[in-house]
């Protein structure tokens, strides 16, 4: 197990003991986000506005909560709007010599990155990668954006932003509630109180331990599963006709338990193989015999060249119901009318 996963583990959940040791420098850690939240604040740190409106969407904890399927969802609703949508993400995991550089559905992901070839595929946005988010959005802005998703940019200050959308894991929420490295927060809880819109990612039939609050817009997203589509082939099948045999599922993504637990939800018998969230995925992390493997799109995007007919991505779809997808639209409109330029 990778120490990120352990970690994980050991976040999620009632404060363990094992995790003592590590306060002094969650304390450290508390102390230097607030001092930096604070000079930018002040004008000390100085933050630039671009030519058309910034959406942040992004989240305060460590590990997978929904946020690139949520800004997926967003990207094509604005679109379906007649905007010409801009997405801007750091591209972790990026090779790429010089930043920042636009992504499209034909990029090598090892220059820039899992996360910014899956979205230029599943959106018809601009892709712009790179770690200056400012850079960044002035050139989807160039090349014609008229709004800005930035992706993950909620602790990216140096991007001034007209909305910020904070998206949480409804089954595991924030954890143990303390900040890095003793638990999973960027920053404290009380940060939530500040942006515009909660989205809470709901995978199962139980109550949240993500809740509404009564000050901050908050909408329930619900994560869908499409059919599974073959690597090698492009053949669509139905997720249910993999019910008859075990299958192995495979996950280098920011929270993969969820991604196994989804398919066995629906009555898949499943072995699951988690990795390191944008993990390089090589053909012995693939390979389990004959059973069939199926896999995120994120990591689809990096195993395109060595999978074979055993190998099925699962796209996955965010939905949410027609009164939280007024909340959103009327948010966005409000914002997208009044935003400063």
């Amino acid at each position: 197990m990778s120490l990120d996963r352990h970690l994980q583990r050991l976040w999620y959940g009632a404060f363990r003991p094992s995790l003592i040791p590590l306060l002094p420098l969650s304390w450290l850690f508390a102390g230097v986000v607030a001092f930096r939240r604070r000079m930018f604040r002040l004008g000390v740190l100085r933050s630039y506005r671009v030519d058309v409106p910034v959406i942040v969407i992004g989240n305060i904890t460590v590990g997978g909560t929904g946020k690139t399927p949520f800004t997926i969802w967003l990207a094509n609703r604005l679109a379906a709007s007649g905007r010409k949508v801009g997405i801007v993400l750091r591209g972790y995991g990026g090779r790429a010599t010089s930043w920042p550089r636009q992504a499209t559905p034909e990029s090598d992901w090892e220059e820039v990155g899992d996360e910014a070839v899956l979205l230029a595929r599943r959106t018809n946005a601009i892709v712009v990668v790179g770690p200056d988010r400012v850079a960044d959005a002035r050139l989807a802005t160039a090349l014609g954006a008229q709004v800005i998703l930035s992706d993950d940019g909620l602790q990216h200050y140096r991007l001034r932003r007209d909305l910020e959308i904070v998206v949480i894991d409804g089954e595991r929420g924030l954890g143990n509630g303390r900040l890095l490295p003793a638990g999973p927060l960027r920053e404290p809880s009380s940060r939530l109180a500040t942006v515009d819109l909660h989205v809470i990612t709901r995978r199962g039939e139980g109550t949240p331990r993500a809740t509404k609050s009564s000050d901050v817009p908050t909408v329930m997203a619900v994560p869908k599963f499409g059919t599974a589509v073959n690597l090698a082939s492009g053949e669509v099948r139905a997720l249910a006709t993999f019910a008859d045999a075990p299958v192995h599922a495979i996950a280098a993504v920011g929270h993969p338990e969820s991604f196994f637990e989804a398919l066995r939800r629906i009555g898949l018998t499943v072995r699951g193989h988690a990795y390191a969230d944008h993990a390089s995925l090589a053909r012995e992390h693939i390979d389990f015999g004959d059973a069939p493997v199926l896999m995120t799109e994120k990591d689809a995007v990096k195993c395109s060249a060595i999978a074979d007919r055993r190998h099925w991505t699962v796209p996955l779809e965010i939905a949410l119901n027609d009164e939280d997808e007024n909340v959103v639209a009327t948010l966005i409109e409000r914002t997208l009318g009044s935003a400063p330029r």
